[in-house]
């Protein structure tokens, strides 16, 4: 990988030191040194790239051990581009839910303590008696809202629904903070959560989280039916939710922060 033999590409050598730096993005960083050597260039040039892509946030550096790293311009970039992989990915895993389970299949996201539905599919016998797709409904009461909220910890849970008020919507509905948290600790360890006439009387569900490049939890994908014919079938919709989950979260693993500038020299 010798830059120094594209006589004064600046924009090569600054993709070539960006994907250094995402390789290293486990380790503390990497010196002026270490890119200019890897790079092939003298260390004056290295340190000018390393600079130019400190400007537009691409990277940043260390001020205790002067080693550059990825900036959050780069994971920012490549959120968006998870984002829209996201929705462009989903529909054919949900439809693939509606042609395992017979039921409605939905993609949610996190909106404070809401949970706000970005798609929704239906299977064709379904009666469309409302539209999901911008409704939002209470975290606190939904498998989605546990899927979506398994990374919280108690002081993060208590921070998100202290100031919610806990409404029985359900039989079901949990009305503590030690209820909610418990349920959701449940749901982490168990990989999907369930919701049982909580929402709604009559009403269960199965979800399981979506993860982005980073591991963070960007969405959910759920399942919801009729109690009366869909309950015994909860622990499958589990097991196929997370199933889902975990297909589309390797669609966004696949966009990554690392930066393919190998391709451009060949």
């Amino acid at each position: 990988m010798d830059a120094s033999a594209d006589g004064g590409s600046s924009l090569l050598r600054g993709l070539l030191a960006l994907e250094l730096l995402a390789r290293a993005e486990g380790q503390d960083g990497l010196g002026v040194v270490d890119v200019a050597r890897r790079l092939g260039v003298d260390k004056s040039q290295a340190s000018r790239t390393l600079r130019a892509l400190a400007d537009h946030g691409l990277a940043e550096r260390d001020a205790a051990s002067r080693a550059y790293r990825l900036g959050p311009r780069v994971f920012a970039y490549a959120a968006l581009v998870s984002e829209r992989r996201l929705l462009r990915n989903a529909p054919p895993l949900l439809d693939r839910l509606i042609d395992a389970l017979g039921e409605r299949a939905h993609l949610t996201v996190l909106d404070g303590p809401m949970v706000l539905t970005l798609l929704s599919h239906s299977p064709a016998h379904a009666v469309q008696a409302a539209g999901w797709v911008g409704r939002t409904v209470p975290a606190y009461c939904s498998a989605a809202g546990r899927a979506l909220l398994s990374d919280h910890n108690s002081a993060a849970l208590r921070a998100l629904l202290g100031g919610v008020e806990l409404i029985r919507r359900g039989p079901n509905t949990p009305t503590s903070l030690d209820d909610i948290e418990e349920r959701v600790r449940e749901a982490a360890e168990r990989g999907y959560a369930i919701a049982e006439e909580e929402l709604e009387p009559g009403l269960v569900a199965a979800a399981a989280p979506v993860r982005r490049f980073d591991g963070r939890i960007v969405a959910a994908v759920n399942v919801s039916g009729p109690s009366f014919r869909f309950r015994d079938r909860l622990p499958e919709a589990g097991v196929e939710v997370a199933r889902a989950a975990a297909q589309l979260s390797a669609s966004l693993h696949d966009d990554g922060v690392a930066v393919t500038a190998t391709r451009v020299v060949g």
